[in-house]
């Protein structure tokens, strides 16, 4: 339902009470509330605000013995490591120690509260306890807001771990206590509400005009005044005088009273009126929030932004300040570094064009009154108790899927209509079926002939190039275009269009995701794997020119003229899919950052240089192959370079997307340097990228496989370190499929890294073991045969000096070394006996507790079962073949489970496969699906299943996707059919048929 305009609120009502809460997270609710707090006053009806902010926040709007202010915090918001960066692991503990553990005393105070005022009606922004206290107290609920803590803690809890989900859980609970949600523009999913009503921006008048503010502060109506909008100014920054354009002046928000400022920089009072001072200035500076968005469309003013990390609503007020032609996204280190002057000068040149309704506080107070006298606005179809059950309980595993369920092409929960017109404009949905895929195909089968000439390598018909390859031709005819400027024209497009000199060759490469089959975490054990490189694929095409003729992007070209510098050598990256996250969309750095004395700096100190704005950490994964062959090979970059990446390998889902990225880049930058190097380097150097640059302990079977595998094959590769022991065929009556959970996996995550430790542990308490038993074996004199073959000098030798956990065999581990084992132990401990775990990339943590059976027993057991697979997939077909391959593929999945690297939804769908599998008409028709286990780092991502190659399989992976939506509100993305790797692709060297031709040579 969406209410645009009202009459105006009537006053003739019976005198109400409202009990108003308001959340702890920043000004930006606290300025909303204000509006639709002071209706409701003027309707004749008292306010009661539950609130942490400063009283100034209401009282310089509201000025009436209706409003009451009662300072009392429930929610915490979210905690700032700084001015521009969540810290989520202390965001959720500080929502424990406010909302969790208190949580009885405070439902029993806010309900006593609410009685004592007789409150009408219990208003929410957006305070998840105090729907459950309204129910409690027998008072009608509405929440008002733009996001809900459900939606942005999910995506906290997959980086801190499962332990603070039924923190998530208790949240969605409570807000499905609530009547209806009234949705602000700019909003996030809200899976939690079942009834929604829409209405305009809620926006803060003005007191003053334009020209009164000016006059006031002394400044000339000529004179270009930008407002430092920034609630909280990063620490140790200091502004300088050249930072801003000359003539300009700088109106600064929220400054220090002991902060001493340039003479161009003029500090504001702490309770000066923002509203009155944005509509005066000619563009803002700072963080995106819905105050600060909401005001700037309503006044069309320009707002230069900032991009906060782990800001989880941040995405969708970005979008929609940028559809309206408002937004210009300024990049961290240039606002540390003073860089300003393109950004502002290019924000004055937009033309915010912002022409919906600014009313919000006045309709929703509408609403509320209404709601209050008893008018009911929600849905009179399901009772409310199974509203409850809808908003959370239903919703478990989607609510918890949280940040990327919303990421996820072909999704149904409902988000702004200009986010979905953006992608279908340009085709980014990476949800189309292969079957569509082909038929575009053939549409162009003449398009490399006809746009590109090609001077090397061949597109093997993957259908995918022939896209990216037509994506290009776009960027190419798009450069010069009108089009250029159209308000939904999505940034990254128009950062890429710019990207390359079309006189020029151009390098692409292409490098799929693959699919864990069998081995997953037993890789940095030395196991055996088997993986599938999958049909999605990473395409990047690079470019490499002279500085002097090298096309910065505008930002660069400052930054090079403040440095009184001639052209250098410069890498400009643009990555698709950011529209989908909240990464940016471009990257670029001077290659002179990667060397200090001439030399390559360490990978230490790379990983410190991209962690430093998480919102561009991605470009670890490209730019990282640079410092690698300039560290390992000695290559040195002179030339400026352009890359666009172009991945439609799921971002998250277990299937390698990093390592697709990383390979795909380091092929395509060695090719355009002419660099010979063989696939399986490729992967190994692309393995130090990401240990050591990325920081993710991962193993080398990802990379290896992007690089070194083949359609419709299984690369078999001992990981000892990485050995590839070649290719097995995939049987033409078994076929694999991939199913996303929707959870999201990282193989950055704790949990998968401290698995990696127990089982580095294992190995080193296993090898002391080896060595004590070996010194006190008895001598031969006076022992049966049976002794000595258990107590083998040999083995215990090789055992005490063992390489590889992968390498000890399962009933020798039960009969030695099992019971020996403990079941967990702290880092302390293990430190102080072993001293060390002999993991290059991994830290063991004093403070924390590891699991040491689970972790060390999984990879012996995994070694084994894969070696029984890759035989079993050689022998004679039988159902006895397929139910044996399955039945390795369940037992690897809870031994994955065991080691607590399980989730809900990959649980669920295995489950689900496991009900087809037993059902009647599957025994009585020989079986179709067999088996199925969580595949690569675990925690989440996807599972992969085995089946007969027949239609009727196809059908029930159908049948699960639906089942597992049905049952989660998410729609599994699936992955089918296979494509082979980097190495085999080589690579395509092209130039546009529609520039003019070189010189020869």
């Amino acid at each position: 339902m969406r209410i645009d305009g009202i009459d105006q609120i009537s006053a003739s009502r019976k005198h109400l009470v409202f009990a108003y809460y308001v959340t702890g997270h920043g000004f930006g609710h606290a300025t909303r509330v204000v509006d639709v707090a002071r209706h409701l006053i003027l309707a004749g009806h008292d306010v009661h605000l539950v609130t942490g902010a400063p009283d100034f926040v209401f009282t310089s709007e509201i000025q009436s013995p209706r409003l009451f202010i009662r300072k009392v915090l429930l929610d915490c918001g979210a905690v700032q490591a700084d001015a521009l960066t969540v810290d989520r692991l202390a965001s959720l503990k500080k929502y424990s120690e406010t909302a969790v553990l208190p949580r009885a005393s405070i439902l029993a105070t806010e309900v006593e509260w609410l009685n004592n005022i007789k409150a009408d009606l219990v208003i929410s922004d957006v305070v998840p306890v105090a729907c459950r206290a309204a129910a409690d107290a027998g008072i009608r609920s509405v929440c008002v807001t733009n996001f809900s803590w459900d939606f942005i803690y999910a995506e906290y809890v997959m980086a801190a771990g499962n332990n603070h989900r039924s923190i998530v859980w208790q949240i969605a609970e409570d807000y499905s206590n609530c009547e209806f949600l009234i949705r602000l523009p700019g909003y996030c999913p809200m899976p939690a509400f079942r009834d929604v009503i829409d209405v305009p921006l809620v926006v803060r008048r003005l007191h003053k005009s334009r020209k009164e503010i000016r006059k006031e502060l002394g400044i000339e109506d000529d004179v270009k005044l930008v407002i430092l909008n920034f609630g909280g100014q990063p620490a140790g920054w200091k502004l300088k005088e050249e930072y801003l354009p000359s003539g300009w002046l700088c109106l600064v928000c929220g400054a220090s009273d002991s902060q001493d400022l340039p003479p161009n920089f003029i500090k504001l009072a702490k309770d000066a009126y923002t509203p009155d001072i944005i509509a005066a200035s000619d563009c803002m500076l700072g963080k995106i929030g819905y105050g600060t968005v909401s005001e700037a469309l309503a006044y069309k003013l320009p707002f230069v932004f900032v991009r906060r990390d782990y800001f989880n609503e941040e995405p969708f007020l970005r979008n929609m300040l940028e559809f309206y032609q408002g937004g210009v996204e300024m990049i961290r280190r240039d606002l540390l570094t003073g860089h300003w002057k393109p950004y502002l000068e290019r924000a004055i040149s937009l033309k915010p064009c912002y022409e919906g309704g600014i009313n919000g506080g006045e309709v929703a107070a509408h609403i509320l009154q209404e709601t209050a006298v008893g008018k009911n606005y929600a849905s009179e179809k399901v009772p409310l108790v199974i509203n409850v059950f809808s908003g959370a309980r239903r919703l478990r595993d989607a609510i918890v899927l949280g940040y990327q369920l919303q990421r996820v092409p072909g999704r149904d929960i409902s988000i702004p209509e200009w986010y979905i017109s953006a992608e279908n404009e340009f085709g980014l949905s990476n949800g189309s079926s292969p079957t569509s895929q082909m038929s575009e195909s053939n549409s162009m089968e003449n398009l490399c002939t006809e746009d590109f000439e090609i001077l090397h390598g061949d597109v093997h018909g993957l259908s995918d190039t022939k896209n990216f390859l037509k994506s290009l031709t776009e960027l190419d005819a798009v450069s010069d275009s009108e089009k250029n400027t159209e308000k939904r024209q999505i940034r990254e497009r128009r950062a890429a269009a710019g990207l390359f000199n079309w006189e020029e060759e151009i390098f692409v490469t292409r490098a799929p995701g693959r699919l864990d089959v069998m081995g997953g975490i037993a890789d940095y054990s030395g196991s055996l794997v088997l993986q599938m490189p999958i049909r999605e694929a990473c395409h990047v095409a690079v470019q490499r020119n002279h500085p002097s003729k090298h096309r910065l992007w505008k930002h660069a070209l400052a930054r090079q003229n403040t440095k009184g510098q001639g052209p250098t050598p410069v890498l400009q990256i643009v990555s698709y899919g950011s529209e989908l996250s909240n990464r940016a969309p471009t990257f670029d750095m001077d290659l002179s950052d990667f060397l200090e004395g001439g030399k390559p700096i360490s990978y230490q100190e790379a990983q410190k240089y991209f962690a430093q704005d998480p919102s561009q950490k991605w470009a670890a994964y490209i730019a990282g192959t640079i410092l690698v062959l300039m560290t390992e090979l000695g290559v040195r970059f002179e030339d400026s370079i352009s890359m666009l990446v172009s991945s439609a390998v799921p971002e998250g889902k277990g299937v390698s997307s990093s390592a697709s990225v990383e390979v795909a880049s380091m092929s395509a930058i060695a090719a355009a340097h002419g660099l010979s190097i063989s696939p399986r380097d490729i992967a190994l150097l692309c393995q130090k990228v990401e240990n050591h640059i990325v920081g993710a302990p991962c193993g080398v079977m990802d990379q290896m496989t992007s690089a070194c595998g083949e359609a419709n094959k299984l690369l078999a590769m001992v990981c000892q370190p990485a050995e590839v022991l070649g290719l097995v065929e995939i049987p033409s009556h078994i076929r694999f499929w991939g199913i996303d959970s929707g959870i999201r996996h990282s193989v950055g995550g704790a949990d998968y890294g401290s698995v990696r430790i127990g089982a580095f542990m294992g190995r080193k308490m296993i090898k002391s073991l080896a060595s004590d038993k070996s010194k006190s074996v008895p001598s031969s004199n006076g022992t049966n045969s049976d002794d000595l073959e258990d107590y083998s000098v040999e083995l215990l030798e090789a055992e005490a000096s063992l390489d590889y956990l992968c390498n000890l065999s399962p009933h020798r581990y039960e009969a030695l070394y099992a019971k020996m084992l403990p079941e967990s132990i702290t880092g302390e401990e293990f430190l102080e006996k072993y001293a060390d775990h002999s993991d290059p990339v991994t830290v063991i943590d004093p403070k924390r507790t590891y699991a040491v059976t689970a972790a060390s027993r999984h990879p012996i057991y995994e070694n084994f079962r894969v070696k029984a697979f890759k035989a079993l997939l050689t022998s004679e077909s039988s159902d006895d073949q397929l139910t044996a391959l399955g039945e390795l593929l369940y037992q690897c999945h809870y031994s994955y489970s065991a080691c607590a690297l399980g989730s809900d939804g990959t649980d669920r769908l295995v489950q689900l496969v496991q009900e087809i599998h037993h059902s009647k008409l599957s025994r009585s028709e020989d079986g179709t699906l067999y088996g199925a286990k969580i595949t690569g780092g675990g925690s989440g991502g996807t599972i992969c299943v085995i089946g007969r190659d027949c239609l009727r399989s196809s059908h029930q992976i159908i049948e699960i996707q639906q089942r597992y939506k049905a049952a989660t509100g998410y729609s599994p993305y699936i992955i089918d059919g296979s494509s082979l790797g980097a190495g085999q692709f080589g690579y395509l060297k092209i130039r546009s048929r529609h520039s003019s031709p070189k010189s020869s040579k």
